[in-house]
């Protein structure tokens, strides 16, 4: 029989004694004929903000305990959080199955061994951002599910049965919110997502096989409580790559796929893309799919050993070859076979290859999370980085194994290739990942274009060069041509070479999902601080500075005029500004050094 796990979004006030966390904002608790009850604490009253299930009803044992570790990219170098996990059992009947709530500072996780399913209750919310499933997770996250036309996944308004993915964001009064997603997934489960059922805002949670491997994860508190934590990772197991430090580099990467809507078999392209990274100083070039059947003279050898001998770090692609494969390109069924796979990554490290980029999975199945694992594994072993395309989001797996250096599983700027459905959406998509998709992990979005590729967009040069700062990723892709990227004032490019993608520290300052967005980021005693416009109208948006340390006085910002024929704005300032006014679908980045 499957077990149900309920959780009801509510305002009530709480009296029983209940295990709370250590900050004293969150707690959980058992109201009999309800289940056990989280609450979140805004000013001196208790906010309900979920309920689990009502037949795990004793609370059997408690302990506090405090989590602190060191991250190789990512939003923060050195995580801290704490929590208090109850474990609770069933009064009634033989079944000793186990409930695990753990209380954290800035959220809750909860999961059993043998809990199979759960239903989530949302109703109180009054405002959601809920992405449609897709075995890729690229859908916009529309807000309260209202679509402006039908060439994006729809939903049928919270109709059984339509499937829905993570991460999801709720709104609730007094500027509380919280976004469910999922964390610490094993190799031998699978993952879930969440369907609706007859109740509009209840969800249940399904895995996607015979069980599910994952802890549950609800961030709650402000808006700046739920982009800054690191709640995803806090949940999931150590680093499991003990000489990780020795050769995990985050980077910025020349990539060649978006110009040409095709990948690598063309030496004198990728050799483009290699003397980008060698003029503008990037460590990373990737060679795209259809290196398979390279254009003579010339092997793939050939383009790998330019980059190398250049300086350049080569990142290579694959087909996972399990997810799209008729009429997908090549090269397919390298990596499926152990055998095959050890041969073709010491093959790669051989050549001077630093990472693969695997694509076309099929989405959250046991099969799925079993061969991803597989492949950071072994992958390791030839320190070979690991960026997912075509995947499941980020589930803790970068603490776990930091050579994922990135996952796809956004509607990124690839988009522009496929089908027009960024060129008018874009703005306010992009003032929404950060709030949703980006939380969760690293995404592969693919920034920074000032030219069309297939189709065009209209978002501006500075929006556009904010999203390289505004977004986090290990490895940050570079969509635009060479010769794009090579015409910029030299003030652009010495900021795209001088890029981090790991962070000390990140901040959101100010914004609100789908409006705007201001973030800033921290690397060493250098600040970036980046926002962007997600309306069509000018904006002015706010960038408080109180909560930024080590706040340097050299400070260059770069943003946009109202002139296309001259679309720059490049100032050095005395101080940082309080606020800064974005032209419509624009944006700003602001570089704050010592």
């Amino acid at each position: 029989m499957k077990k149900i796990l309920t959780i009801l979004f509510l305002t009530i006030a709480l009296t029983s004694t209940a295990q709370t966390s250590p900050n004293g904002k969150i707690r959980a608790e058992y109201v009999n004929g309800k289940g056990i009850v989280v609450s979140y604490k805004t000013g001196k009253v208790w906010q309900q903000i979920m309920t689990m299930p009502t037949d795990y009803d004793r609370l059997s044992d408690t302990r506090k305990e405090k989590v602190e570790y060191d991250m190789l990219l990512g939003k923060r170098s050195h995580c801290k959080n704490a929590f208090c996990q109850g474990v609770y059992q069933k009064s009634k009947g033989d079944n000793k199955d186990l409930l695990f709530v753990s209380v954290y500072n800035d959220g809750v996780t909860f999961g059993g061994p043998r809990v199979h399913d759960y239903t989530v209750d949302f109703t109180s919310s009054k405002n959601n951002w809920i992405p449609a499933w897709s075995d890729a997770y690229e859908s916009f996250f529309p807000k309260n599910r209202q679509f402006e036309d039908n060439d994006i996944p729809v939903y049928d308004g919270g109709g059984r049965g339509s499937h829905y993915a993570y991460p999801a964001l709720f709104e609730y009064n007094n500027g509380v919110f919280a976004l469910i997603s999922e964390a610490n997934m094993n190799s031998t489960k699978a993952a879930t997502s969440m369907y609706a059922t007859d109740k509009n805002n209840v969800f249940e949670l399904r895995p996607a096989g015979e069980e599910r491997g994952g802890t549950q994860v609800v961030i709650i508190g402000s808006l700046s409580d739920i982009v800054e934590s690191t709640l995803i990772t806090d949940a999931s197991e150590p680093c499991k790559i003990s000489d990780a430090r020795e050769w995990v580099e985050p980077g910025v990467a020349a990539w060649v796929y978006w110009a040409y809507n095709h990948g690598s078999n063309d030496y004198n392209i990728i050799k483009k893309y290699t003397d980008m990274a060698i003029a503008l100083k990037l460590p990373y070039v990737l060679i795209d799919a259809e290196w398979d059947n390279f254009l003579p003279p010339y092997k793939v050898e050939d383009a790998i050993k330019y980059a190398v001998d250049n300086g350049v770090k080569p990142m290579i692609w694959y087909s996972s070859s399990i997810g799209w494969v008729d009429g997908a390109p090549g090269p397919k069924f390298r990596l499926n076979k152990p055998e095959d796979r050890e041969r073709e990554f010491a093959w790669l490290e051989s050549l001077g290859i630093k990472g693969v980029k695997i694509d076309f999975f099929s989405g959250d199945t046991n099969q799925n999370m079993q061969f991803m694992i597989e492949l950071l594994e072994d992958a390791a072993k030839h320190h070979l980085l690991v960026n997912f395309h075509g995947a499941t989001i980020p589930r803790g797996w970068q603490r776990t194994y930091p050579n994922l250096i990135s996952t796809e599983g956004v509607y990124g700027a690839e988009w522009y290739n496929n089908r027009p459905v960024l060129t008018n959406r874009a703005a306010k998509h992009n003032a929404t990942l950060p709030f949703t998709r980006n939380v969760v992990g690293s995404m592969d979005y693919t920034p920074c274009a000032f030219t069309d590729s297939q189709h065009p967009h209209i978002t501006t040069h500075g929006h556009e060069l904010a999203l390289t700062a505004l977004y986090e990723s290990g490895i940050q892709h570079l969509a635009d041509r060479p010769e794009s990227f090579l015409a910029q004032p030299q003030e652009v490019k010495d900021y795209l070479g001088n890029l981090p993608t790991a962070w000390d520290e990140t901040r959101l300052l100010s914004g609100y999902p789908g409006e705007s967005v201001v973030i800033a980021r921290r690397k060493g005693t250098t600040w970036y601080i980046a926002g962007i416009n997600g309306t069509d109208a000018m904006k002015t948006v706010e960038i408080p500075t109180s909560r930024l340390k080590k706040l340097g006085k050299k400070i260059q910002v770069f943003t946009d005029t109202d002139t296309p024929s001259n679309p720059w704005l490049i100032e050095n300032l005395p101080s940082v500004p309080t606020t800064i006014t974005l032209q419509p679908r624009g944006g700003f980045v602001m570089v704050v050094r010592k």
